[in-house]
């Protein structure tokens, strides 16, 4: 599914915390979002999931208008997993999964064996299975991080909107997750602070100041200039000897 925002703008209490961003992602894509922290990365993915309407400006999937489709509908084709989504409830974690599965039920569509199985799926995908039955207050953070990326694939969206997944996650975890976000079929956007990481996107964008300043593919876009400029860090291009992929070393240009 095609995700296209043209001229995106937003703002609080009149302060400008997004303006004119334009974005294309083509089907299938996963397109890497960075930028330091307050350039507007979260806002712009609350704006692509439909969760804030924009002050300016306009958010299409495959060329329709969110602002036309029922909440229920985008929800049908987008998921959002932000950073923080806490609840105090007391809640299992198979019920947080199972939420997912909220837009396509109904009075004529009850809760069905077809979706058990999804929710059991999403929760082998992130490695939760086992605590499928544990309450979500006695998880740790990063299990927390796992069961909402569950949520998500339980959701099967056909656009995966990711506001720094891989944070609180033990490095093992953030590797599997980052890879089965590659292998999935869809449109992904995903943020990221690690810029080696996001290295391994088909695309990536820069939020610096509420604007996207470069969007195209990581080594276009991941100059030591941009560096140096929008991160303020130096950087060392080398090549992995094992599989010959680019990384990237980091000192402070300060």
């Amino acid at each position: 599914m095609k995700l296209t925002a043209q001229q995106l703008g937003w703002s609080v209490h009149g302060r400008t915390l997004l303006e004119d961003v334009c974005l294309d992602v083509a089907p299938g894509q996963t397109f890497g979002l960075i930028g330091p922290n307050g350039s507007g990365k979260t806002t712009l993915l609350r704006l692509l999931a439909g969760l804030n309407k924009p002050k300016t400006g306009r958010v299409h999937i495959n060329d329709r208008s969110i602002a036309k489709m029922r909440q229920r509908h985008i929800a049908q084709s987008i998921a959002l997993v932000e950073q923080q989504a806490e609840t105090t409830d007391r809640i299992h974690v198979r019920q947080v999964v199972g939420l997912g599965r909220t837009p396509f039920l109904s009075a004529l569509r009850p809760w069905s064996a077809q979706d058990d199985a999804i929710v059991d799926q999403a929760l082998s995908d992130v490695d939760m299975a086992h605590m499928a039955d544990r309450l979500w207050h006695t998880l740790s953070g990063g299990e927390r991080q796992r069961v909402h990326i569950a949520r998500a694939l339980a959701q099967q969206p056909k656009i995966l909107l990711l506001d720094e997944p891989t944070n609180h996650l033990d490095i093992r975890h953030q590797l599997s997750i980052l890879e089965l976000v590659r292998q999935l079929p869809i449109t992904v956007v995903i943020s990221l602070h690690d810029l080696n990481q996001a290295m391994e996107c088909d695309r990536i964008g820069v939020m610096d100041g509420g604007r996207l300043i470069a969007s195209g593919q990581p080594h276009d876009v991941l100059t030591t200039e941009r560096l140096q400029e929008t991160f303020g860090v130096y950087a060392h291009v080398l090549d992995d000897p094992i599989d010959g992929k680019r990384i990237m070393r980091f000192r402070s240009a300060v």
